[in-house]
């Protein structure tokens, strides 16, 4: 079936194209589910919806919040999700995806102080509690930009990206460097102790670095080749960070279990299997994690935004728009993520990329935990175009249809053009302008960039 943009008027029509496509996608009659608390380890929070991790690129030049940054945060804490999970924050200077990025670091650690109290004042003021905070600790990796200008530092050659973010045996990270980065998820872990943050994000997902070094298969050394070896940074890394944990702050992961990418290039297939997802090593990662690192929630998701963008966000764009149906990446996507729920179900999961279905969008999430598929959901493009769809779900049963996201991808624009982000669409006073920079900086680039 070709794709069509979204253009259901009703639940009725959406299950019965996923039907016809031969998809199924999680829907509950009521979203009542969403309102019932969620535990994991010693926190209970009140309800099931959270905020998914979207870079602002808004900070100041050393890192710090803008304006822009509390603005954007108060106004998501008001909105009633009992859990945010912060945009990608560097853990070093070299690893920020552009000079737009959030660092954390022990000069402009008053700086976080303040931002984590302006929103957790926010939502107690607003909710009657404050938003359970995750600062997701990142290096970029491959799409590193600490000047506006690519850097790549990557764990291995990968030629399907490089076809348009180059890179050479130059940019290969070495095992000293890789081995440094693990006591910086340390000192990053204690960094968002101090800084008020509730929790702390070894982040692996999305072709950043740890992420690409799940896949670097043919990688020499002490950090590819194995699962074992693979997976060393992230585990390190999480144990550095653990040193750190007491019953107020806890350290977690947002991990990604599907790359869309063919062996030897993606994480989650096999030898010889093609795109099909095999997911024997995310399951046995997840589940490590709990039994062997104590960790009690992740959040998981699938895909590369740079570069397979339908895989990890369903949308509605223009030439990049994909063959492949938007329904097919939300099944795959959520019955992956239900995979490991039911391998792991001690396990506190967190899902993600709900935002494609709109109006309909909360309804499939309290399916999913219905189903079983996970325990809660992280919206991410949702919370740019209506950050008070959780109090919009809890307090009167449904999510506003005139404020839903509609997958435009111009925020998407935003972020990878290193401008403040947010929807071009609901809030156009504010991001319109930045957008037709976006448009004149694409003029000048060639046909195939993407920031």
């Amino acid at each position: 079936m070709p794709h069509e943009r979204f253009h259901y008027k009703s639940l009725e029509e959406v299950q019965a194209t996923a039907a016809a496509l031969g998809v199924n996608l999680p829907f509950a009659k009521t979203t009542a589910v969403l309102g019932t608390p969620i535990t994991f380890g010693n926190v209970q929070l009140p309800n099931r919806l959270g905020i998914a991790p979207m870079e602002g690129a808004d900070s100041t030049p050393d890192g710090s919040p803008s304006e822009y940054t509390t603005r954007r945060y108060v106004a998501e804490a008001k909105g009633g999700s009992a859990l945010i999970w912060f945009e990608a924050i560097s853990i070093v200077e070299e690893g920020r995806s552009s000079k737009t990025q959030l660092l954390l670091c022990r000069e402009n650690l008053d700086a976080y102080k303040r931002l984590t109290e302006a929103v957790k004042q926010a939502g107690l003021a607003a909710n009657g509690h404050a938003p359970y905070l995750v600062m997701q600790a990142n290096h970029s990796g491959r799409y590193s930009n600490p000047d506006n200008r690519p850097a790549p530092m990557i764990a291995y050659r990968h030629p399907e990206l490089e076809q348009y973010r180059a890179a050479d045996d130059s940019c290969i990270v070495s095992d000293d460097y890789l081995k440094m980065l693990e006591e910086k998820f340390g000192e990053a872990a204690l960094l968002a102790k101090q800084a008020g943050f509730d929790a702390v994000d070894i982040k692996s997902c999305h072709g950043y670095l740890l992420a690409e070094l799940s896949s670097a298969y043919t990688r020499p050394g002490e950090y590819g080749g194995s699962y074992e070896n693979r997976t060393r940074l992230l585990k390190n890394g999480i144990l550095a960070a653990k040193a750190h944990e007491d019953e107020h702050f806890m350290v977690t992961s947002r991990l990604g279990i599907y790359d869309g990418y063919a062996y030897p290039w993606g994480f989650g297939v096999r030898e010889g299997g093609g795109l099909t997802p095999d997911l024997a090593e995310p399951i046995r990662l997840v589940r490590e994690l709990y039994e062997d690192y104590g960790l009690r929630m992740v959040d998981l998701t699938m895909g590369n935004p740079y570069a397979t963008t339908h895989v990890t966000r369903p949308f509605d764009k223009g030439k990049y728009q994909p063959d492949e149906h938007p329904f097919l990446g939300l099944d795959r996507m959520i019955h992956g993520i239900g995979a490991l729920k039911q391998a792991v179900p001690e396990m506190t999961i967190y899902a993600s990329a709900p935002t494609y279905l709109r109006q309909y969008a909360d309804l499939y999430t309290a399916g999913a935990v219905e189903q079983g598929l996970c325990d809660g959901m992280l919206f991410g493009r949702m919370a740019f175009a209506d950050p008070d769809f959780a109090n919009e779900i809890v307090r009167t049963g449904r999510i506003d249809p005139s404020r839903v996201c509609m997958t435009c991808g111009m925020c998407g624009d935003l972020i990878r053009a290193h401008k403040p982000t947010g929807c071009v669409v609901r809030n156009a006073e504010t991001f319109m302008p930045f957008y037709k920079e976006f448009l004149e900086l694409k003029k000048n680039q060639p046909a195939n960039f993407r920031g």
